[in-house]
Parts: structure tokens; sequence; C-alpha cells
């Protein structure tokens, strides 16, 4: 009776079937409950809410996971992504990231066409402000170009918005070489508004989000 009582106790610990895979932590929100499940604010495609809650299907799970971690370590500010992130441990953070990351998505029809100035500030910069394109780091469709640079498009118009403004006041401060504060603060709050229009209707094809890539400057939707 004794060995059998031993036995059991160095017996591996049977996992909780509704914290085992993605799936079931964006449906049922695991520890964090029910009420924090992720599918509340970003939809059970992953697709966001249209407005700030963002994208995450089709996001690289790498980004996912580090986003995971600065709302957790406080680098990222958002009360209620905060207490999510901290009720995951890190197998649970990296099994909802690549749940996520595996779902498909597809660019909304009839995209809305493009403010001149969103454009131009996308794609060429702003030489007289010091702003860099966005393309650059973000790519000529939006697609991201590696972990540290990730897709803008098809992302809500005003949550990109909103993180300019985060980046701008250092709200938001996990940009590891400051790309996007002196970005941000080189933009007037009507620029960041209209290139953030621009890249919300970006169509990224599989293609040339399947080749990105490259590295380049830290930056971050």
């Amino acid at each position: 009776m004794l060995a059998l009582a031993l036995a059991g106790c160095t017996a591996e610990r049977v996992r909780d079937p509704f914290t085992a895979t993605g799936e079931l932590i964006a449906l049922s929100g695991g520890d964090a409950g029910a009420r924090r499940a992720c599918v509340v604010c970003h939809g059970l495609g992953g697709e966001g809410d249209g407005e700030l809650a963002p994208r995450l299907a089709g996001l690289p799970a790498g980004y996912l996971v580090k986003q995971l971690q600065d709302y957790a370590d406080g680098r990222r500010a958002h009360p209620q992504m905060e207490a999510i992130a901290k009720a995951l441990n890190g197998q649970e953070r990296q099994a909802v990231a690549e749940y996520y990351g595996s779902l498909p998505w597809s660019p909304a029809e009839g995209a809305a066409v493009a403010e001149a100035q969103g454009r131009l500030i996308y794609h060429s910069g702003l030489a007289q402000a010091g702003a860099p394109a966005c393309a650059d780091c973000h790519g000529a469709e939006g697609q991201g170009t590696g972990l540290g640079n990730p897709p803008l498009a098809g992302q809500p118009a005003g949550y990109l918005a909103a993180q300019m403004t985060h980046w701008r006041e250092s709200r938001r401060r996990n940009d590891p070489q400051g790309v996007m504060l002196g970005i941000s603060r080189r933009l007037s709050p009507a620029q960041a508004a209209a290139v953030s229009r621009y890249a919300a209707q970006l169509r990224s094809t599989p293609a040339a989000a399947g080749g990105a890539g490259a590295s380049g400057p830290a930056a971050s939707p």
C-alpha cells in the first residue's frame, strides 16, 4: 500500500483538458476565466472587433507570445490584457499564440480608397519631419517583415491610431530601439490617423506574407 501511495505522488500530473490546447484557451479563457476568453474581444475567427481589439488570426506566434509577456511584465499597459497574460503560464501563452497564428485570414472585400496623405506617409515617409516610410519595416503590402515588424494589413484603423498615441505618450514602451516612439512623435495626430486608415485597408497576399522574413528596426502595431 505504501508503495502504491508513493507511486501516486510521483505520477505525471494529468493535463487540464480545458487548457490543453490553444483553441480551448481562446474559447474558455483558461485560468483567466470565461469572461476573459480571447473570443470575447477578438472574435471567433481572431478577426478583431473592427475597432480597438486587433486581428490575431495569422499573426506570427512569436510576436503574440512576446506581447503576452510584455503585458504580464507591465511593458505594455492594458488592464484587461495584463490580467489575462498574468493568469496564463508560459505553455498556455505559447499554445494560444500558435493557435491564433495558424488561423486563416483574408482581407475584407471592398477595401476603401485611402487618403493621399496616408499613402504618402506609408510608402515614402515624411522627409521634412524625419519620419521613415512604414513600408520599410512593415512591408509594401502591410504583410510584416519578421517577428519584430508584424503585419498591419487588416488591423482596425482605430486600433492602429490608438497605438500611435500610446507610443507618442510613452504608455507603450516595448520597442527596444525606440523606433515607434520616434516615429509617433514626428507625426501629427491627424497624420497618424491618416496613415492608420491607409494601413488598415492594405491587402497583403499570402505570398507576400509568407515571404516576410527580412529583419529591420524593431517596430510593432
